[in-house]
């Protein structure tokens, strides 16, 4: 072998800089810093943002990655926000130790419904997910002594975060608080997707039997991936009844998952930025709509949607891709010349 093909053989070493493997993660802080910049008195609005961009990462990872096909993302959802609740009520009142709480609420729930749910696919599966998010519905409905009922868990107060910021829903604490985490669980997601783990959940997707045949434990890996979108749809729970100081049952409701279906169809389901990019479209649409026909807005978001679904398959994380593609194309015309 002579030196030219040693070199050929051997890959040269990436000299991508390290912040550009976080060029998302730093745009996503850019973007929540100029929204807080723009938009000062939008908090409330901002803030819910963060908490379903990271409800949206969560069904990302379970149904874009590894196909997993669920109507009942709610259920761990909401469960974060009750084991938040109940934290603050009765154990502590720090937001940390609540917010990690609620994720390991969230991911319980998943590992014990999982368990189950998992042995089926399809239409049966999705059936079974929102059987299971509407059982829970209806024992937070029955045990009002515990959650509150129709009234909701109320009347718990958060520490200052880290025992200095005070926390509101209208305040700098929450919208801050809800961004680093924001930041924080897509950095994690992003990680865990580009590694074997998350590779396999996609081959998994494309075609279970193959990965099966070559060895694979399909039911458990896709178990374990569902654990870990309940973790983060618990942390997404958690932080909602954190900065609004409420568990009620809307959040365990039917509407509550087709909602954040809706919304990583509109960003792109194959993608983490699509979901992101998913929940801030449609949340925009959904507060300027309501504002102009509080009773007709559901029309304005359909019409979008089927637009978005004609026009562009692949989302509205697709028109990224296209200009990206399109302002490629003069510097390789002009290299061909």
């Amino acid at each position: 072998m002579n030196t030219v093909t040693a070199s050929r053989a051997v890959p040269a070493p990436s000299r991508a800089r390290p912040w550009m493997q976080l060029r998302g993660e730093l745009v996503l802080l850019l973007v929540g810093l100029l929204a807080f910049v723009l938009f000062p008195h939008d908090l409330g609005l901002l803030t819910n943002m963060a908490t379903m961009s990271i409800f949206a990462l969560s069904l990302s990872l379970v149904l874009g990655q590894a196909g997993i096909a669920t109507l009942g993302q709610a259920a761990l959802y909401g469960s974060g926000a009750y084991v938040a609740g109940w934290t603050a009520l009765y154990l502590t009142a720090d937001p940390i130790a609540g917010l990690l709480l609620g994720g390991l609420g969230g991911g319980v729930i998943a590992v014990l419904s999982g368990a189950v749910m998992l042995r089926s696919t399809k239409l049966t599966l999705v059936m079974l997910t929102i059987a299971v998010a509407q059982l829970l519905l209806e024992l937070a409905n029955w045990a009002r002594w515990l959650t509150g009922g129709d009234d909701g868990l109320a009347g718990f107060n958060i520490a200052p975060l880290f025992g200095i910021w005070e926390f509101s829903f209208l305040s700098y604490t929450g919208y801050f608080y809800a961004l680093g985490a924001l930041v924080l669980v897509y950095f994690l997601l992003r990680n865990l997707v580009e590694s074997p783990f998350g590779l396999t959940a996609k081959a998994i997707r494309q075609d279970p039997g193959r990965v099966q045949a070559l060895g694979g434990r399909v039911y458990l890996h896709l178990l374990a991936v569902y654990t870990v979108g309940g973790i983060v749809a618990g942390l997404a729970g958690a932080l909602t009844a954190q900065t609004s100081k409420v568990a009620n049952l809307f959040m365990l409701d039917f509407s509550t998952s087709a909602g954040v279906v809706v919304m990583i169809v509109l960003g792109g389901t194959r993608r983490l930025s699509g979901a992101v990019l998913g929940t801030v479209a449609y949340m925009t649409i959904h507060h300027i709509a309501s504002t102009l026909n509080p009773y007709h807005w559901l029309f304005i978001i359909g019409s979008m949607l089927i637009v978005v679904l004609i026009v562009l398959p692949e989302g509205l994380i697709g028109l990224f891709d296209r200009a990206v593609a399109y302002a490629r194309q003069p510097r390789r015309s002009g290299v061909a010349r």
